[in-house]
């Protein structure tokens, strides 16, 4: 099974879930800054699970938040989902959009292929009157999916510091402009404020229109308007989350060379590390 995009509508998934019965829908839900899943009324798609980024898919041994679990941990995970290395999965979140990409960088620097995003998550489906449920399902049997660590899709702390200053790699923080300008208070303490040297400020709000991506050419406009002169492009923001939010829109402007900073500014701010910092 597959889509002519990795971004679908509802109504292509409500067609496609109809006709397959292969499809993995997984709930990527966290919570936002200020705002809990938990005051929300609890309303999921049928036969879906749940992808759990902030529990049992995040490095509960790192100071950071949200980093990525090693691969043999999230190997095991997703066979607990029952998902095979031929399956195809899609991926949505309770808010529109907001840490569907996250999963699916996730599941990209893993080396698995056949995901997809559901644009506008659990608000556009509802606004299409599809169905809806209180409650997860379970697999019928452990999958045999297969990681392999992708390490070009990755970038950590030693990576920026070797390339921030290359023409030919492209950095993008999604955070706001008051916190990339060092103007507005970072919300996590300990951290500075402002951005790597010679990144670019794309807030990840200017990419949507209401709880969906902007049309493709759009998409395209926004990162043309940077004048990006290398083929690489990595994204930061504050912990990982809105940077894959980035991360998906460039790769459907049709850029493969694309990483995520995993520690993005909680790490690189952090004041004791006392790494480059511009204003």
């Amino acid at each position: 099974m597959s889509f002519k995009s990795t971004l679908i509508s509802p109504a292509e998934l409500h067609e496609s879930l109809e006709q397959s019965t292969d499809i993995i829908l997984l709930d990527c839900t966290i919570d936002k800054v200020g705002q809990s899943i938990k005051d929300a009324k609890f309303e999921v798609l049928p036969n879906s699970q749940f992808f759990d980024i902030e529990g049992k898919l995040s490095d509960a041994s790192s100071k950071l938040p949200h980093t990525l679990v090693a691969t043999a941990i999230f190997e095991q995970e997703m066979q607990n989902l029952g998902i095979n290395h031929n399956s195809t999965v899609v991926l949505y979140d309770r808010w529109g959009i907001y840490s569907s990409p996250r999963a699916w960088w996730m599941f990209k620097v893993m080396g698995f292929e056949q995901v997809f995003i559901l644009n506008g998550g659990v608000p556009a489906w509802k606004k299409n009157k599809f169905p809806l449920v209180d409650h997860y399902t379970k697999p019928l049997k452990t999958g045999n999916f297969k990681a392999h660590f992708q390490a070009n899709r990755y970038a950590d702390k030693a990576y920026i510091l070797t390339h921030y200053r290359n023409p030919e790699v492209n950095i993008f923080d999604a955070r706001s402009k008051g916190r990339f300008s060092g103007l507005v208070p970072e919300p996590r303490k300990g951290l500075h404020g402002g951005h790597i040297p010679h990144s670019k400020n794309l807030p990840f709000e200017e990419l949507f229109d209401g709880i969906v991506y902007k049309p493709l050419e759009e998409l395209k406009q926004q990162f043309d308007h940077f004048n990006s002169t290398g083929a690489e492009y990595v994204f930061s923001c504050g912990s990982g989350i809105t940077a894959s939010i980035l991360a998906f829109a460039c790769h459907l402007t049709g850029q493969e060379n694309i990483r995520v900073y995993d520690g993005s500014w909680s790490e690189w701010g952090r004041e004791e590390l006392n790494l480059p910092v511009e204003k």
